[in-house]
């Protein structure tokens, strides 16, 4: 498969998923800012005029957590007369949140494979596989489609803010087809983005009239702006271009779909371009491994492209329930490694400490929010968990790792 057609998508905050994602990494970063031994398993789902929490929360901290879901659904946009159906003043806000189950507690808090080592004391959160990638198509290393396409949603949700398109609603996709040549990245195919909008956009009622309006602003406005610093960029003439393809998009947001924490894991991660073992980050705290393990494995990685080791890594762990150490670990590099399977997994096990207590200290994870100023993990919960340069995310800066794997590389002639 080296000449074909990949499609990446992406949403905007707005989003009825997306909502729901920042709702519960909103509740986590106010618990951990208060207690950052909080243990926290937040799910939301919304739906017209409903927001409802629900999951599993053991902490010491205080917090509102209606007034948390309202100032979240408040700055994405939904008040006012463009509230749609879901306002953050008026919606019903519903509170179902338990106790984390002692048996799980027990495992974390006291690991099975516990030794003299500290580090060996928390076990994994739960069993799994998270699956870490990273390549050599974009500057920050992820695939070129789903950078695109995050992108693009970005730019929408900006100049909605901004108040640029002043018809434009929350509510957004958007999605990216890429064609490769010889399994490189050689021109923009397709770009879809779909927009909410106010029935009646700069006087136009016409259907026909407003989709061509709306086709117009966002090439000028979204796509252009977006892609302008590109080396490949979409071309009017050659990339198809397509617009709310229905005709309209009027009713959307929870008032359109409901939404649920945890439905978008493929646009949190690689756009579908690498595996993903299933589970969702938002509403969790840095014990569970489907979030840390995620981060870790996108760190090893990243570092082995980084270091010019690979074009190309996908790294699998999998862990067990209350044992620290990961049952298993594997790196694959599509024919583009320059050491062999089992070097570079040497490569991995001698500059990478992937147990929990270890991940959750060279991350910080359990202090940032406070760092951050109360805002970290909400801030992940849309455009991606990976890649991000507009945040300063510890598992995506890999300098001074990449120093470390290539001095390594270098003392060992076994693995050279």
């Amino acid at each position: 498969m080296s000449n074909f057609v990949f499609t990446s998508e992406s949403v905007t905050e707005g989003h009825p998923d997306k909502i729901c994602d920042q709702i519960s990494d909103a509740v986590l970063d106010a618990l951990l800012y208060q207690d950052p031994s909080s243990r926290v398993a937040c799910e939301t789902v919304v739906n017209t005029g409903l927001c409802l929490l629900t999951g599993e929360i053991t902490t010491k901290a205080k917090v509102d957590y209606i007034k948390i879901a309202r100032n979240v659904i408040d700055q994405i946009g939904y008040k006012g007369f463009k509230a749609g159906g879901f306002d953050a003043n008026s919606c019903a806000v519903l509170v179902a949140l338990d106790e984390q189950s002692p048996d799980i507690a027990q495992g974390v808090d006291e690991a099975d494979d516990n030794n003299e080592d500290a580090k060996n004391n928390i076990g994994a959160g739960d069993q799994g596989i998270m699956f870490g990638y990273a390549c050599d198509e974009t500057p920050e290393l992820m695939p070129l489609p789903i950078s695109l396409a995050h992108r693009l949603a970005r730019q929408l949700s900006k100049i909605r803010h901004e108040n640029i398109l002043n018809y434009l609603l929350p509510d957004g996709k958007t999605q990216v087809s890429v064609n490769y040549q010889e399994d490189k990245p050689e021109s923009i195919n397709t770009i879809l983005i779909s927009t909410q909008h106010l029935s009646e956009v700069e006087g136009l009622t016409n259907e026909k009239e407003i989709r061509e309006k709306i086709t117009k602003d966002l090439w000028d406005k979204v796509v252009l702006p977006a892609t302008h610093d590109l080396e490949i960029k979409p071309q009017k003439e050659k990339t198809r271009f397509l617009v709310n393809p229905t005709g309209k998009f009027v009713v959307g947001g929870p008032q359109g779909d409901a939404g649920l924490t945890g439905r978008k894991i493929i646009v949190d991660t690689y756009g579908g371009y690498a595996r993903h073992g299933g589970g969702a980050f938002s509403g969790k705290d840095p014990t569970k491994v489907d979030r840390s393990a995620a981060y870790a494995a996108r760190y090893v990685a990243k570092s082995i492209v980084k270091a010019k080791f690979a074009k190309k890594a996908e790294v699998q762990l999998s862990y067990a329930i209350g044992v620290a150490n990961p049952i298993s670990i594997l790196i694959e590099t599509f024919g583009t490694g320059i050491y062999s399977q089992p070097d570079l997994i040497e490569i991995i096990k001698n500059n990478f400490d992937l147990r929990p207590a270890s991940i959750l200290e060279e991350f910080d994870l359990r202090n940032l929010p406070k760092k951050m100023g109360g805002e970290f993990f909400v801030k992940t919960a849309a455009y991606g968990h990976f890649g991000r340069e507009d945040l300063s995310l510890p598992w995506e800066n890999v300098d001074e790792k990449v120093k470390d794997l290539i001095k390594f590389a270098e003392n060992y002639s076994k693995i050279i």
